[in-house]
């Protein structure tokens, strides 16, 4: 197949970092297209779809009791599947400025370890948005082209990848996984964390969306260079009133601990675990994190200091995976030979 039939073949299809958090689609020719949350507002009594993505994320917390915005996908797998056919199908028309009759192939990120199962059930949401055809590639994989690294040659690369409910971890050599791990934790889990230890330690109820901003504000993985502090307002769960507190990043590092410990113990034992000699190359390449969750402060410099690497924060974190599938749709080669399915 030649390189032009190849871009034939693909010049209305798509690439999709399905992620917990957010998705994004990558369209050939036009670049990333459309980041949204993956959230679904449905009305609970006639099950009618409301809206779909930011709009959806417009009404977390805002709600009438007949209204629920919810996530299709839990730690990165589809927990719900009618929502998730019907978020794909809403992000497919959008990236196709709504035209019906599109029926594009698509190339989906999922992460490591998916199980068969969880693998159909993105297949069978993805088809009946009527995609025609569906390649599965593993997000760490497509990471790491996304972030530049050059995977198809016989040294090792290794990838941290940071969503919103799992981080995979991986080694790559040949174009191919010589080593995976995904633990299903994520910002998800440490917006949680924010969430349970506001109420615990200052009797105040926060929404996620607050949780999430005090994280990206104030959250860290190590002491930060200056004390940072940050006012947040909610609702004080003994008078049921709104009040204001004000919290510091040392009680955000405090609250994150767990999480962030989890996935710092995770990339330990992945290279605890790889061959001798690609342990060597690692020694001098060092890791490179991609995600929203390798935005988070001084997270770079606790996973040097554990494993005694050198630490890249990718150029755009939040879109390798995106970028790394949308590259595979011009290079069907590589992509027959990493797809999943």
């Amino acid at each position: 197949m030649t390189c032009r039939s190849i871009t034939r073949l693909f010049s209305s299809d798509l690439a999709v970092d399905l992620g917990t958090a957010n998705t994004l689609v990558y369209v050939q020719g036009k670049g990333i297209v459309l980041n949204e949350p993956s959230l679904v507002a449905l009305n609970t009594q006639s099950g009618e779809v409301l809206a779909v993505g930011a709009e959806a994320k417009a009404m977390v917390g805002r709600t009438p009791r007949n209204l629920v915005a919810i996530r299709p996908l839990r730690d990165g797998v589809i927990a719900d599947f009618t929502a998730a056919e019907r978020m794909l199908s809403y992000f497919i028309k959008k990236s196709h400025n709504r035209r019906v009759l599109v029926h594009p192939r698509i190339v989906i990120g999922v992460p490591s370890g998916t199980t068969e199962v969880e693998k159909r059930a993105v297949l069978d949401a993805a088809h009946r948005a009527k995609a025609s055809a569906v390649f599965l590639v593993e997000q760490p994989l497509a990471a790491a082209l996304g972030a530049g690294l050059p995977i198809a040659e016989p040294t090792a690369n290794m990838v941290v990848d940071l969503g919103g409910g799992t981080t995979d971890i991986a080694v790559l050599s040949l174009a191919g996984v010589v080593y995976s791990r995904s633990v299903r934790v994520g910002g998800n889990v440490m917006d949680e964390a924010i969430v349970d230890y506001v109420k615990r330690h200052h009797g105040l109820l926060i929404g996620e969306s607050t949780a999430e901003r005090i994280k990206m504000t104030i959250g860290s993985a190590e002491a930060l260079d200056e004390p940072a502090v940050l006012e947040v307002k909610g609702r004080d769960l003994v008078s049921g009133l709104p009040k204001r507190i004000t919290l510091s990043d040392k009680e955000i590092r405090a609250a994150i601990q767990e999480p962030v410990a989890t996935i710092v113990d995770a990339v330990r034992t992945a290279l605890e675990r790889i061959p001798p000699e690609l342990s060597a190359d690692l020694s001098e390449k060092g890791l490179i994190l991609t995600g929203g969750g390798a935005m988070l402060k001084k997270l770079d410099h606790r996973l040097s200091s554990a494993t005694g690497l050198p630490i890249t924060l990718a150029n755009e974190p939040l879109s390798s995976v995106v970028n790394g599938t949308g590259q595979m749709l011009s290079d069907f080669k590589l992509l027959r030979k990493v797809s999943l399915n």
